[in-house]
């Protein structure tokens, strides 16, 4: 190596040497030797010599205090993509755990994550299961990321964009999930740096414009704290914790709150030795200054999933400022700032299992789901931006266990979470003693009681407000096999009635037989497309019938067998959905009160339409998929009608409308406004009872001053 990095890499010795013992500085002098001679000609889009890249790597790891195993990987991480040499060549020369880990940060590095949904799911997978393989691997992977992003400033605008676009969605959250605080926070400040440059500018602007005067207020606040620990003989340190500018883009942007509200501006952290000082600690805050009861959270007793722990309490100080404190011990500080690295470190080597199922139980947890329905992959994203993007609540059992969930979660998220069958048989909830809808958004410190009953089951209706991950997965798939076993009972009798016209009955032929020269694994799958309208019926007797046979179908007979099974079924109620795959026509949103019409629609069960729906005459067009369904709705029962109003430029305009539905007992559950110069378009979508309901909503709508035009919408 030259000169300037054998000095650099003697500071790293040094410091790698100060926190571990056991370094193999020889291995680590080679791989630094092996990655300068393999990037010796290749340059940087900066300009600067390719091998600077695996050095700022090797220097965040170090920071991180990793083993040398992943700071020699680390080093190496880009010599089997962007060089000639191998992953065969690099455990040749440095052994199978430093190219696995090579390997490993390569895959990633291939993986495009901002795709449309399949693909995306599948790279996720794949992501995941290099992760748990190794989680050194995504460690690697945060290190190598976070440098591109420090020098993001010499790539093209739209590759800039792209990269700081997939660091934010993807990258931050994931390091936020395996705790690793401070690569967290820069990645999300280099994102938005180059996702929203002027923004940014202006809040470094104001941050270091205000930087005295904070400084000067947590003076004042720290003194008298630092005062009384003296005399209670603890020993602690403070630190300013350091706002990092995502998170003050995120209050003033999506919350709406001025910059010089953001209170926890003047944030401070007391870091003591023991977990009882923690306490005897935030007492002797509480006595020098007003705490807010709201604002107090103990992850102490209640760690975050990632495995942070700390007390965060938010006081009264001078001037009436409020001033967010943290108070923590050395050990809970390490896991808050490096997460799943500071675990590494404290074992000298790999990570013991129970460390693994403690931290990453949510990993495992996706990985299943993956394993149980390979593929909806829709399913799994849910799953994974559940378990990646959002915070938690904690609540409690009557008998005191507690459960952590997703924030937001409801009684039934709690239910499932206790254990499914509890959740497929809710039936009601308390929550502190009181009965509550199942709907009832959750808060941390509640106790939930859980009402169960046999013959309760779930419905879709469940899915609209459901949070957890696992609570949907539950619900997918009891609906799914449901569905499923009503179409292979609807798909037999539609198969044993048609072959009645010939004499035929089902038991005489092998359907066994018949399922494989349809491509279907067993008869059941054959039957239950039948009934979804996956397969034609006239396909089907093809197989079974000889040449000589017209097939030809009796629509009266057909006709009486759909009326026969609605029947057996209790019903094909519209609004119930209880027996049979059905769903509204997106195209013209059916309302009770308007005429409608069922098409067996492939891979979608039944589609009911409005008999004066333009895509209906379309799809009669095969007359044996026309079924005969009627309203059935029970009394309060409410269904989503579109509203298309073109109105005059006004003030108020759209809290007018929302006034009008609102009198005529509407719910507004949607809306979507544009304007153009003097004219207003706005699509609401409206809960209403039937389609006198929605009639009475139109005629208050017209009567709002400005309105020009109100009609029907429905996506096409």
């Amino acid at each position: 190596m030259d000169a300037v990095y054998e000095e650099v890499f003697e500071g790293l010795l040094r410091r790698i040497s100060r926190y571990n013992q056991s370094l193999d500085a020889a291995l680590l002098r080679k791989a630094f030797e092996f990655s300068f001679d393999a990037h010796r000609n290749q340059l940087r889009k900066s300009g600067k010599p390719y091998f600077e890249h695996p050095l700022e790597v090797a220097k965040i790891l170090t920071g991180l205090k990793m083993d040398f195993e992943t700071i020699a990987a680390g080093v190496l991480h880009d010599t089997a993509e962007d060089t000639e040499l191998t992953i065969e060549r690099v455990a040749k020369e440095f052994g199978g755990n430093i190219a696995s880990l090579v390997d490993g940060v390569t895959k990633i590095s291939d993986i495009k994550l901002l795709e449309f949904e399949e693909r995306q799911a599948e790279n996720f997978r794949k992501m995941l299961l290099s992760m748990v393989k190794d989680i050194r691997v995504i460690i690697i992977k945060f290190a190598d990321r976070l440098h591109n992003m420090r020098t993001l400033e010499y790539l093209p605008e739209r590759k800039r964009r792209r990269i700081a676009l997939e660091t934010r969605e993807v990258y931050a959250p994931l390091a936020h999930r395996l705790g690793l605080a401070k690569i967290k926070w820069e990645l999300e400040d280099l994102s938005l740096k180059f996702l929203e440059p002027d923004i940014y500018v202006d809040l470094v602007q104001r941050v270091n414009s205000t930087r005295t005067n904070r400084e000067r207020i947590i003076r004042e606040v720290t003194h008298p704290i630092r005062d009384a620990l003296v005399k209670a003989k603890i020993h602690a340190r403070f630190e300013g914790r350091p706002k990092h500018f995502y998170s003050i883009y995120t209050k003033i942007v999506k919350r709406n709150i001025p910059f010089e509200e953001i209170y926890d501006l003047h944030a401070i952290r007391i870091i003591v030795e023991k977990v009882e000082e923690c306490y005897h600690t935030l007492g002797l805050v509480h006595m020098l200054y007003a705490p807010i009861p709201e604002r107090f959270k103990d992850y102490i007793a209640t760690p975050k999933t990632n495995g942070y722990q700390s007390l965060h309490t938010t006081v009264i100080g001078p001037a009436g400022r409020r001033i967010e404190i943290q108070i923590r011990t050395e050990v809970m500080h390490r896991t808050a700032e490096d997460g799943i690295a500071a675990h590494w470190r404290y074992k000298e080597g790999r990570l013991r299992e129970d460390d693994l199922d403690k931290h990453m139980i949510w990993l495992r947890q996706m990985l299943e789901l993956a394993d149980e329905d390979e593929t909806d992959t829709s399913t799994f994203m849910d799953h994974l931006k559940v378990n990646l993007f959002q915070d938690e609540v904690f609540v409690f059992t009557p008998k005191g266990d507690l459960y952590r969930l997703p924030i937001h979660s409801t009684p039934l998220d709690f239910a499932f979470g206790v254990h499914t069958d509890i959740g497929l048989h809710c039936l009601a909830a308390k929550v502190n003693g009181s009965i509550v809808p199942l709907s009832h958004q959750l808060h941390s410190g509640d106790t939930v009681e859980i009402i169960t009953s046999s013959n309760q089951r779930p419905n879709e209706g469940w899915l609209d407000f459901v949070i957890s991950s696992k609570a949907r997965a539950r619900i997918k798939k009891w609906l799914r096999d449901i569905q499923f076993e009503n179409s292979v009972t609807l798909g037999e009798e539609m198969l044993m009635r048609s072959l009645a016209r010939f004499s035929i009955k089902i038991k005489d032929i092998n359907v066994t037989d018949l399922a494989g020269k349809l491509n279907f694994k067993e008869p059941r799958h054959l039957l239950a497309a039948l009934g979804r309208g996956d397969v034609k019926l006239d396909s089907v007797l093809k197989k079974i019938l000889p040449d000589d046979k017209p097939i030809t179908e009796d629509e009266s007979l057909f006709k009486r067998f759909i009326e026969r099974a609605r029947k057996s079924s209790r019903g094909v109620r519209v609004a119930g959905m209880d027996n049979i795959m059905l769903s509204f026509g997106k195209c013209c949103n059916p309302v009770p009160g308007e005429p409608i019409t069922g098409i067996v629609t492939r891979g979608r069960g039944i589609v009911v339409h409005t008999n004066t729906c333009n895509n209906l005459l379309r799809l009669m067009q095969e007359p044996e998929r026309i079924i005969d369904v009627a309203w059935d709705v029970e009394k309060g029962s409410r269904f989503l009608a579109g509203l298309y109003i073109m109105g005059e430029r006004r003030g108020k305009f759209l809290s007018e409308l929302s006034d009008a539905v609102a009198a005529a007992d509407g719910i507004i559950a949607g809306a979507n406004m544009n304007s153009e110069v003097s004219l207003v378009n706005c699509i609401l979508s409206i809960e209403v009872h039937d389609l006198d309901h929605l009639n009475r909503i139109m005629q208050k709508i017209r009567k709002v001053d400005g309105v020009i035009s109100v009609n029907r919408w429905s996506e096409r």
